[in-house]
Formats: C-alpha cells, structure tokens, sequence
C-alpha cells in the first residue's frame, strides 16, 4: 500500500508498506501497478498507539455490561432505571462503573430493593469492589464462604460487599460465554491503537487463550504485551509477550513489607521485572519500601502512583523506576477527587510534568475499563489538566501536546523511553490523521483518526474515499 502526501516529522512524504513493515520513505514515490493507494492529503502519518495499561477482557465484560456511574446515571433513580432494563445473555445483571455519588455506598439490601428477583453485581468503577444482591450471593455461595475479601456486618452476615475477589467469582460463576473481544477490537482500531499491555495481575492460561483466539479470528488487531505471573515466555499467541510480573498493594489489607519485598525478589531472581499497582499514597510508600529492600530491576513500573508527593518523586527517581499514569483520569474522575480527596493530596495526583523533571521514565495508560479506552482522551487531560466542569486539577502537572502524545508511542518494554518512529524498516503500525500536526495538536481528539494499520494491514478506516487502486504505471 502507498500512503501519498502524508505529513511526517513536519515534511510531506511518501510511505509504501510491504508485508508488515514500513518498506520505503521519499518525498515521491512512484506507484506499483495495482498498489492500494491512500491520499493523505497531508494528514500526520504517526506510530500506531500503545496503552500501556488496560484490562482487555474486562473491557469486553463492560461494553456488554449496564453502566452504572456518571455521567450516564447520576442519581438513584437511574441507576434502578438502568438495571431493571437490563437484558443481560446469560441471566445475570452485570454493572460497572458505580460511584457512590450516584446512590450512596451499595449493599446487598440496596441492590435487593432494585432486583430481588435476578442475579445481580455491580461493580465500583476504581476495579476493587464488587456488591452483589441476595440471589447473587445465594448462587456464588458467599454466605458459607470463608474468603477474605467478603465482608460480614457485627452479627456475621454477608452485606454483599466483595472486595478483590475477581478470582473466587469467576470459579464460582463457571465457564459462561466468553466475553466478545471484536467490539474491543474495532474501537481500539478507530482511535488508533496498535499495541496494548495487559496489567491484569491474574492472567493464566484461561485468559490467553480467549486473547489468543480473538487474534487468530481478526477481531483484536493488537501487539500485546501480558503482564502476570502465570504467563509464559513462550507458546504465547501471534504478537504477543510477556510482560512484568504485577503486584497489587492494597491499602485495605495492606502486605507485610517483607512478604512485598519477597514477591519482587522473587520476580526478578526468575528473570522478570515487577508492575506494582498504588493507587494511594500509603500504597506508593509500601511499593517503593519494597522495591528498595529487594534491590531495583530494570524494567520495575509503577502503576498508576496516582498520589506522589515531592518526596516520593524523589525516592522512585533515585530508585530507576518506570511510572504508567493515567492523566484521563483528571478528567472523568476530577471533579470527584476535588470534593472527596484531602486538600493536602490533590496538588500530587496524576502527576506528569514532575516526573518527567524528576528524570522519571513516563509511560500513559487507560486503565480501561475502569477509564475511558479513548488515548486522545488522556492525551488532552494531561494537557489541559480540567475536570468534566472545567475546574483545573494540578495545572502545573500539564505537558505539551507532543509530549502528551509520547506517552502513548513508547515501546511496549519500555514506557517513557524514546518515542517510536515511522521509518523504513519500521513495524507497520500506524495511524493516520485526517490533518496535519499543526492543528491536531490543538484538539487531540481521536476524531481526527483516519485510518489505522497493524502489522500492515489497514484495520480502520473513516471512510473509503482516499482509497483507491493505482493506475498502472
């Protein structure tokens, strides 16, 4: 395929793609009889685009799920609304995205007075908590399970409130359908994703498998990079590695620093480096308390650091860490984290900028499903640092458009390191924007996405109007 008259580094180009690489760059290049051709018309020719954090298979769940949070369903009301419209393929109501502004802190009784009759879960949008409704809690069990995560009130009874218990909940739900990964697949390609690293902690054979077959059946068109333990270094699907080891701190019921400790250097004794999520600033403490006892790895995130004072900069600078941010965050989530985290902590969340002057290797994530899958989206916010009402949050954390767009064209190993170019010889990941840099730096909306290549073959596009066979020569 030739890409005619894009815009490259700031000059007009050329660009012919053979196989799965970029083949050849010019000024003008003479075109191949029968060579599928594409007008760029001087849209920005860039490297496809990596999230370096998401959850594939939960973001298949949730586009398949009711949404449950604002600013779809913002009162009681609504959310009742929403679940009892629910049509779920397997019998069960599935919601994602709650926030307690929407109806208070849920239990099994609040969920009751909405279904007593279905089985239903709701999900809470930061990933930890599930609540269930009593038909919910009778078909898993929870009630003469002895989990940790399943909370009892003072006389012993379940409340239907299940913290990190994704796992249990899946043996105890049993194989159902599979969560369908085209719908993942085709809106990743529209905003120009090519490459995705999976910071599910759990990851095994299960979940490879479905990744696998959505690949092998064309409905994810991705360079995957899976983090967790259980994954193996070899026998993974077609362009798939393995990633980090990840480790979760949670504050709730936070690690002995020496079991967390042990767990890195356990890591990086068989070879691997460590993902460590820490959404708090207790939990960042612990990470870097950790990471420092068992001596740094090249290649040891951290995930989200989503409160890092000066001092804890400091510490993850010293230490050679990598941090995955997910600036879009400040824009979906902003307005909650002014009224409810302490005044103290907001000037510290998803930082950008003080990493970068820190010497900290800066790498961009979603956290799909548990935030928007739209990189555009995070690109703007780390820009302009404003809430959904428009309030600034952390105004002196913003970047420049370009460097807002570095965070999503590192390499997959290597978040925060030099951005990937489009070059002769080059993966043939690509997006293509309907315009040139000079103006899609003053948007930053995956609008803009004309077309999408992975591996070289056009995966998206807009519409069909620049595409056309050559003449023959």
């Amino acid at each position: 395929m030739l890409i005619a008259g894009c815009e490259l580094e700031g000059a007009i180009r050329d660009v012919r793609v053979s196989g799965d690489r970029v083949a050849a760059i010019a000024p003008h290049l003479e075109p191949v009889a029968g060579e599928p051709r594409i007008e760029a018309a001087g849209g920005a020719l860039l490297p496809g685009l990596h999230d370096h954090h998401l959850h594939l298979l939960a973001l298949a769940a949730a586009l398949d799920s009711v949404d449950c949070g604002p600013p779809a369903v913002a009162d009681p009301a609504a959310l009742a609304a929403a679940l009892r419209a629910a049509r779920p393929r397997d019998g069960w109501v599935r919601g994602v995205g709650y926030h307690a502004s929407v109806a208070g802190e849920l239990d099994r009784a609040a969920l009751d007075a909405i279904d007593a009759r279905r089985p239903l879960r709701v999900q809470h949008r930061g990933g930890a908590l599930w609540v269930l409704n009593s038909p919910a809690l009778a078909r898993v069990g929870a009630k003469s399970a002895r989990v940790a995560g399943i909370e009892r009130d003072a006389s012993g009874q379940v409340t239907g409130r299940l913290y990190r218990c994704d796992g249990w909940l899946r043996e105890r739900l049993g194989v159902r359908e599979p969560p369908r990964l085209a719908p993942v697949g085709q809106r990743l390609a529209r905003l120009g994703v090519t490459g995705a690293t999976d910071a599910t902690p759990d990851n095994d054979a299960t979940s490879i498998g479905l990744l696998g077959a959505a690949i092998e059946r064309g409905e994810l068109s991705l360079r995957l990079c899976l983090m967790g333990e259980a994954v193996p270094e070899h026998g993974l699907p077609a362009r798939a590695e393995r990633g980090e080891v990840k480790l979760v701190v949670d504050e709730r019921a936070p690690p002995a620093p020496d079991a967390l400790a042990g767990a890195v250097g356990r890591a990086h004794e068989g070879g691997r480096a460590v993902a460590i999520h820490c959404v708090t600033r207790t939990e960042l403490v612990l990470a870097l308390a950790a990471l420092r006892a068992a001596g740094p790895r090249a290649g040891d995130r951290l995930e989200h650091a989503s409160v890092a004072p000066p001092e804890l900069v400091a510490q993850a600078a010293e230490l050679g860490l990598t941090v995955v941010t997910q600036p879009g965050l400040v824009a979906l989530r902003g307005d909650s984290y002014l009224a409810e985290v302490e005044a103290a902590d907001r000037p510290w969340l998803y930082r950008c900028r003080a990493w970068l002057d820190a010497g900290v290797a800066l790498g961009g994530g979603t956290d799909a499903p548990f935030g928007d899958p739209d990189p555009w989206l995070a690109m703007r916010a780390a820009v302009e640092r404003r809430t959904r009402r428009g309030a600034a949050l952390g105004a002196a954390e913003a970047l420049a458009p370009e460097r807002a767009l570095a965070l999503f064209t590192t390499p997959a190993r290597a978040p925060g390191a030099a951005p990937r170019r489009v070059r002769a010889g080059a993966p043939a990941d690509l997006c293509l924007l309907d315009r040139g840099w000079s103006r899609a730096r003053e948007r930053l909306r995956a609008d803009d996405v004309r077309a999408t290549w992975s591996a070289g073959e056009l995966v998206w596009r807009a519409d069909a109007r620049g595409l056309r066979s050559a003449p023959d020569p």
